[in-house]
């Protein structure tokens, strides 16, 4: 086996990097598409070895690059950015060409050009009287005018065109300024200068010496210097679900996208941005070009082809006996059970609000359009039985136009009844509603990634939470030692601890432990420490200061390079070690982890001198009974810390063999490390169990540490019935006989569980899926899940809704989430749940507002069609008060800020209606109202006011003042009833932090004002002559009288109108065809939006393109707001790290979680902090290191909760990588 000793004369720090550098772009890309052994064998020959490749590239591999400017220009026009040109931006004018493609404006586009050229026509005077008596009286009256409505049509629809595409530019506008920002805090720890600095990604350059470490995404691609157990997860490249073992002997190729599952080391960066292996792949795919459509096709296509050799294969297997797969367990007694292997996934559902959305819009639609038709056909038949009928007049040839002009003039009624009846509002508003909210949580410490997130937020009805970090503060102290037979309460003087004990503590806190976790001196004076990297690590650091001693001494004389072997802190091992070899051929280990673990593994302990003496079961049990238990119900987190000796003469040891190395240790002390709770918490839970929403928490501290902390949070009472299990205990009770979990098991425990101790991410992933899959209860209930380690990604993915943490949280758990906490803190979750149900209640006042519109409108433009034969409200009119109750409405009611009082009530669930009863009859009770108004404005009104009759007006007559006073009461009544619809739950005090929402205020006063001018100025265009004073104060009296009619609603109980039905249902499965069904089984997720869609997709509905729209728009912004990935969709990559893939989470559901006890929450794994400011690495490697030289075992310690798909063929990275797409 090689040794690492890596560093020879050609790599000094003082490297000159003015000098050209020794390899090209295309040399290094070759290099990169090898594999293995392979490359290092290209390394040897063409390098003379690694050093040789880093002084070829002008670096030094402990001082990394100089950092100068020029250097840096210099190597990103040598070697390239490490960033990839996002897709061109669509143009304005390609979003107006899109928003014209909407099928009811085309519609209003052909009837107004054909209305305008049919204005244009005179039949010959003598030809008049013979074309009817409603053609006769129409061209004498202002006959010069009559081109004015088509040009208004036209100008009307040009308006609509133009802010809708405004619209999308401006979201996609905010949508990329948004991802360039998130670029901008991405950062990545690099060595320059001999400083280990934090460098924004896209600054990475080829032959910059890069830190990696568990949970990191790697960035760019590059050759492994050194390295401490390192495995790497490369599926999103090449489709092997397998950890791969990285050294330096056998395979040091670091790749583009991969994720860091355990270990740490530093690598030489070799290829960044297009250059990189995942940088060329999406390229080849059409990243930074218009390839995006063919990308989308060709994925399309892979999967038919998949799916159908997935089929053959089924058959297949069924000729040969084999369709069940059937795999080997282990019991928690160790027993060995068959099983089979579940084929189907959960399926995670998304869009739930958007699916119930679009089929309410469809339903409407449907309405819509079959009022419409009825309008016209009455229209044109009225007409019909008048002209030929009741007048008997012959059709002349010349008077056919005048005809057609009545014809179109009906079409254009008809149009506008469609126009107003099809919400097409509906998807703008829920658009509108969760981007505001998306921005004003971001304020509030939730990053966004998925919008689906926030919806579903103010639905949940379960929390499982982490202990540190979310619940505590995690600023972690040791504040009880037990050290040398005694127990002392508080940290003991230096001067009571043996001098042997002394030295072997320091060394063991000091080398045993990430050397990127340190202590720094407090910013101002007087001030707190800051601690940088893991806190439990940063605790123990701590006390080695305490006891006024130096680590960073110690960590000088014993640099990461001289480590013999390092076992690294994960999931299964719960502990760390790291071995030292001495110049006399000893080896000596140094240990920490969970008390209760460590101790069993100890057979002597260190006593007052400083001695070693046996160490028994019986006083393990003693330590652990007057000790560990005390310091736990005290919320104590409990750190064993060991070491072994392994001495020369009994030769060397298997150290690939765990359970031989980590055993027969020597207890040096067990210390008691406390982590308050966030004073903010307890106020944060009961808020939550006000709004009907269970907090539990999942940790992988000792139980008596757990259950301290959930006291003292409020999560458990005294007097409760509630359980706090283990994880070791939680199995037992969910397993029958033969290891399998049972669904009834598990719903005998989850409503009672409360705190989950000594929990494994298997753990907490069983929890997870058994209450969201749970039919225990009659509504289904809603997780969300906080999480911070690699292994939490499962749980995340499976939950709802997922919180990463963005402090303690690693990339790939971040990516596996839906929302990134950025202050860790639980009040935040807090805050999401109020924006989920703010959110909710948005999108049902605007629904309230513009159902009430819709009904009125649409009778009033029937029935009024049918006994006038016209509409009273002109198409011009119409598209106004479209204007109003879409765009403006659903701005003004969806960003509403949300208040305190949402809290109050209890989680709506998934399968509420969005209309409730109390609203349908607030939409009933204005509607009629409403009508009322207008009826007799419409048929008494002359009398009313004393003026001329509006009704039965000739074709092209001027506008009158009666159905201008109809159409400006219509306008007002809307604008009042706006205010009415700010409440939706029977509240009486409509104006209640009205205030608080400029944007409302506004709206309503700028609509205002704009009515004004439309009917004092509008004349011709709008059909409307201007209004006395008195006209106008009466206009407004009646639109006022909606709120004292709102009053009068409320006072009436639902409860006692039991006709009032719900409306806004999603579909039930029972109402999915089984063709549908079929489908759904093939996808991971399933979106409702989509599926509504898919039902009630037709050519007339209204709006229906910009449903669609709006639903890509959510689609790319649900995909976009990964802050590690940033827009992840190819045509707006902007950085090579913003293609790393999501790694394909999958839990065999049968697997027996072994009962291993995560005393951290995997808080014990490598630190990471994010912007810390890690030691600079040691300068040089010792030839005794032998951390990379274990042997290539592929199932050495994998988490076995962790299983990415295997992709066919598994060399294809094409392939593979289609699919993350």
């Amino acid at each position: 086996m090689s040794q690492n000793s890596l560093h020879g004369s050609k790599c000094k720090a003082g490297a000159n990097h003015n000098a050209d550098f020794g390899c090209t772009l295309k040399e290094l890309q070759l290099l990169m598409d090898l594999r293995g052994p392979e490359g290092l064998q290209r390394i040897q020959e063409w390098y003379g070895g690694i050093e040789g490749l880093c002084s070829r590239l002008k670096s030094s591999s402990t001082d990394g690059l100089s950092g100068k400017a020029d250097d840096i220009t210099k190597r990103k026009k040598e070697f390239g950015k490490n960033f990839i040109p996002p897709k061109k931006p669509k143009t304005f004018f390609q979003l107006v060409w899109e928003a014209l493609q909407d099928v009811t404006l085309i519609i209003l586009e052909v009837a107004a050009i054909i209305s305008l050229g049919l204005s244009f026509y005179r039949p010959p005077d003598a030809e008049k009287e013979r074309c009817g008596r409603t053609a006769s009286m129409a061209m004498d009256d202002e006959a010069e005018a009559s081109w004015i409505e088509g040009a208004a049509i036209l100008l009307s629809v040009t308006c609509v065109v133009l802010v809708t595409a405004f619209n999308d530019w401006s979201k996609e506008k905010q949508f990329r300024s948004l991802q360039s920002r998130i670029e901008q805090e991405q950062k990545f720890t690099m060595v320059r200068g001999g400083q280990v600095l934090h460098v924004p990604v896209v600054e990475i350059v080829v032959g910059d010496i890069a830190q990696v470490k568990y949970g990191d995404l790697i960035p760019a691609d590059g050759v492994l210097i050194q390295g401490n157990d390192l495995k790497i997860d490369e599926s999103s490249l090449t489709g092997e679900s397998d950890h791969v073992r990285k050294t330096l002997d056998k395979d040091p190729m670091l790749l583009s996208g991969t994720h860091v599952m355990e270990g740490s080391g530093r690598m030489l960066v070799t290829a960044v941005g297009v250059h990189s292996q995942t940088g060329i792949i999406f390229t080849l795919l059409g990243a930074g070009d218009d390839g995006g459509d063919d990308i989308e096709k060709e994925n399309k296509n892979r999967r038919k082809k998949k799916k159908e050799e997935e089929k053959k294969k089924k058959e297949k297997d069924n000729r040969d006996g084999a369709s069940v797969e059937t795999q080997l367990l282990s019991n928690k007694d160790g027993v060995e059970v068959r099983e089979e292997k579940k084929t189907s996934l959960p399926k995670k559902e998304k869009s739930v609000l958007q699916g119930k959305l679009t089929k309410l819009a469809i339903q409407i639609g449907k309405a819509g359009l079959f009022m419409s038709v009825f309008t016209v056909i009455i229209l044109v038949v009225l007409f019909l039985v008048d002209t030929f009928w009741i007048q008997g007049l012959p059709w002349i040839k010349d008077c056919t136009p005048v005809y057609i002009q009545f014809f179109v003039k009906f079409f254009i009624i008809g149009v506008t009844v469609l126009v107003v009846a099809v919400p097409e509002g509906l998807p703008l508003a829920v658009t509108i509603s969760l981007a505001y909210s998306v921005k004003k949580m971001m304020k509030d410490n939730n990053l966004v990634r998925h919008l689906d997130a926030c919806e579903t937020m103010g639905n949940a009805t379960a929390i499982c939470s982490d202990k540190t970090g979310t619940l505590t503060m995690n600023r972690m102290t040791v504040v009880q030692v037990y050290l040398g037979d005694k127990f002392y309460r508080t940290v003991p003087e230096p001067s009571l601890i043996a001098s042997k004990t002394m030295d072997m503590l320091i060394m063991g806190i000091s080398v045993n432990s990430a050397y990127t976790t340190k202590i720094m001196p407090p910013e101002k004076e007087g001030g707190l420490s800051h601690q940088v990297g893991n806190k439990t690590e940063c605790a123990l650091l701590g006390f080695v200061l305490d006891l006024h001693k130096d680590y960073q001494g110690i960590r000088s004389d014993y640099p990461e390079e001289k480590h013999f072997k390092v076992y690294t802190f994960n999931s299964v091992r719960k502990s760390m070690s790291t071995v030292l070899r001495y110049t006399d051929g000893n080896y000596r280990m140094f240990s920490k982890g969970a008390s209760e673990i460590l101790l069993k593994k100890c057979c002597k302990i260190l006593t007052a001198s400083g001695d070693a003496r046996v160490f028994k079961p019986r006083d393990r049990d003693d330590i652990v009974r007057s000790v560990i238990e005390p310091m736990a119900c005290e919320g104590l987190r409990t750190i064993c810390l060991a070491y072994r000796d392994f001495p020369a003469l009994e030769g060397e040891p298997n150290w690939t063999n765990e359970a031989d190395i980590l055993t027969g240790l020597t207890c040096i002390c067990v210390v008691g490390i406390e982590d308050p709770v966030r004073p903010e918490v307890p106020d944060a839970i009961k808020k939550c169990q006000r709004a009907g929403i269970t907090v539990r928490m999942v940790t992988g501290d000792n139980i008596n540490t757990a259950r301290a902390i959930a006291t003292k949070c409020g999560i458990l009472n005294p007097g409760d019935d509630f359980l706090c299990l283990e994880g070791k205990e939680f199995n037992k009770q969910i397993r029958n006989e033969l290891g399998e979990i049972e669904q009834e098991r598990i719903d005998k425990i989850w409503p009672k569980l409360r705190v989950l101790a000594r929990s494994s991410p298997t753990d907490k992933h069983t929890l997870v899926k058994g209450i969201i899959d749970s039919t225990a209860v009659e509504q289904r209930q809603v997780v969300a899940v906080t999480g911070d380690g690699t292994n939490d990604g499962p749980a995340l993915k499976k939950a709802d809704i997922g919180f990463a943490m963005g402090i303690a949280g690693t990339d790939v758990a971040k990516e596996a989430s839906d929302i990134i906490l950025t202050d860790d803190n639980f009040t935040s979750i807090v805050k999401a749940v109020m924006w989920g149900r703010n959110v909710y209640d948005s999108i049902s006042k605007f629904l309230q507002f513009q159902l009430t519109v819709n009904v009125v409108a649409v009778i009033v433009a029937f029935t009024g069609a049918c006994i006038t034969q016209d509409s009273p409200l002109k198409a011009v009119q119409m598209l106004w008060v479209n204007l109003i109750m879409d765009t403006f409405a659903s701005l003004a009611l969806a960003t509403e800020p949300p208040t305190e009082t949402l809290l109050l009530r209890k989680p709506y669930g998934r399968n509420k209606p969005l209309i409730s009863r109390t609203m349908m009859k607030n939409i009933l009770g204005h509607a009629i109202y409403q009508l009322i108004i207008i009826f007799t404005l419409l048929f008494a009104g002359e009398q009313l006011f004393d003026i001329d009759s509006g009704r039965n007006a000739p074709l092209h007559a001027p506008p009158s003042e009666h159905y201008t006073i109809v159409f400006n009461t219509f306008v007002m009544m809307q604008l009042f009833n706006e205010i009415n619809a700010r409440k939706i739950h029977g509240e009486r005090n409509v104006f209640d932090g009205i205030f608080n929402n400029m944007v409302f205020c506004s709206i309503v006063f700028g609509t205002f004002v704009v009515q004004i001018i439309i009917v004092e100025f509008g004349g011709k265009p709008f059909s409307c002559v201007g209004l006395s004073i008195e006209q106008w104060l009466w206009c407004v009296f009646l639109g006022f009288g909606c709120l004292l009619w709102g009053q009068l609603i409320t006072t009436i109980p639902t409860s006692h109108l039991k006709f009032l039905k719900t409306a806004g249902h999603g579909t039930q499965k029972e109402e999915i065809p089984e063709e549908e069904l079929e489908e759904m089984k093939d996808l991971d997720e399933i979106d409702h939006a989509e599926m509504e869609l898919r039902r009630g997709q037709v050519l007339w509905c209204r709006g229906i393109n910009r449903i669609q729209t709006q639903i890509r728009v959510v689609n790319a912004f649900r995909e976009a707001l990964s802050p590690y990935e940033g827009l992840e969709t190819p045509e707006s990559r902007s950085s090579i790290h913003n293609f790393m893939t999501h790694p394909e989470f999958r839990i065999d559901d049968s697997e027996p979680a072994i009962p291993l006890i995560d005393d951290t929450d995997t808080e014990e794994d490598a630190p990471t902090k994010r912007n810390a400011e890690p030691l600079s690495p040691p300068p040089v490697l010792s030839p005794y290191n032998k951390n990379n030289n274990a042997i290539n075992n592929r199932s050495f310690h994998h988490h076995k909760d962790i299983k990415t798909p295997v992709l066919q063929p598994p060399g294809s990275p094409l392939h593979s990588l289609e699919t993350s797409l």
